[in-house]
């Protein structure tokens, strides 16, 4: 019996013999006479990601005074631009023109939107107009609403729509053009709730180009845009305070609604003539 006991013991390895087996099997050896050796990795692959895609931006009326701006600001980001408008191609000679995909259509035709709106991320809408006040409901409200709603269908993320600022006594003038403009303005909140920007700028003044001249509406515009800047306060003087609002350079127009059209953490809502100066002011990144 102590014979057979002896020989069990001497041919079984101890528990604590097991338990350092096991602790150096994980490379974590306590067993004084082992050495730790390092952990061995082999060599992580290269792998080739691709460069973020281009945003694309679709410019509605980019040949028009504000739209053209937008799209050599969009351009100088970096953007892939692309515009539609009825008479197509700008007539600009600036070079980067040639840079930009012109669409000739008419965004009243869901069938003219659906070719342009093809990999559009965002879209910037300076559609508007004057004349009879059917005329201007259907330009500044209907035409808009069915881009708003195109480019929502499309899954386009987002939509910066230049509207215009509240004179007052004038909105009775031309109640068409505001009417219109409010009505895009709702729709646009309501298809974009998160990603829908309306600029409301008063007078827009820059160098507009009107065939071979070249107006400087800035020589007006920008001293004038000093002056209402102080009269601030006087903009709450009903009926008339509307008219006092400070004009807004067109460069300063095109910076913010490019940054609103590109930065997803960009307000959405509504940007007053003063939220355009102190947006356009700030560096984007």
């Amino acid at each position: 019996m102590r014979t057979l006991l002896s020989r069990l013991i001497h041919s079984t390895p101890s528990i604590s013999r097991l338990n350092t087996t096991a602790v150096c099997g994980r490379n974590l050896c306590t067993d004084s006479n082992k050495v730790d050796e390092p952990f061995k990795t082999e060599e992580a692959e290269t792998v080739n990601v691709p460069p973020p895609p281009t945003e694309k931006l679709l410019v509605l009326g980019g040949n028009g005074f504000v739209g053209s701006h937008i799209c050599r600001e969009a351009l100088e980001r970096g953007l892939s631009v692309a515009s539609i408008s009825r008479s197509g191609r700008s007539s600009l000679h600036d070079s980067w023109a040639g840079n930009v995909t012109w669409y000739k259509g008419n965004i009243l035709s869901t069938d003219s939107l659906k070719e342009a709106l093809n990999g559009v991320t965002a879209v910037i809408s300076c559609v508007g107009g004057f004349g009879s006040n059917s005329y201007m409901y259907k330009i500044n409200g209907t035409a808009n609403i069915n881009a708003i709603r195109a480019a929502s269908d499309q899954g386009v993320k987002r939509f910066v729509y230049i509207s215009a600022a509240d004179f007052g006594v004038v909105n009775y003038l031309l109640q068409g053009y505001y009417q219109g403009k409010k009505a895009a303005e709702t729709e646009l909140l309501s298809k974009f709730p998160y990603g829908g920007v309306i600029l409301r700028p008063g007078f827009i003044y820059g160098t507009r180009s009107v065939g071979s001249m070249k107006l400087p509406l800035g020589v007006i515009g920008s001293p004038l845009e000093t002056v209402l800047q102080v009269a601030k306060p006087l903009n709450q003087i009903p009926l008339i305070g509307p008219l006092l609002t400070p004009p807004v350079n067109v460069t300063a127009v095109a910076k913010v609604a490019v940054r609103a059209a590109t930065d997803p953490v960009f307000p959405p809502g509504i940007i007053d003539v003063y939220g355009i100066q102190r947006y356009s002011q700030h560096k984007s990144n």
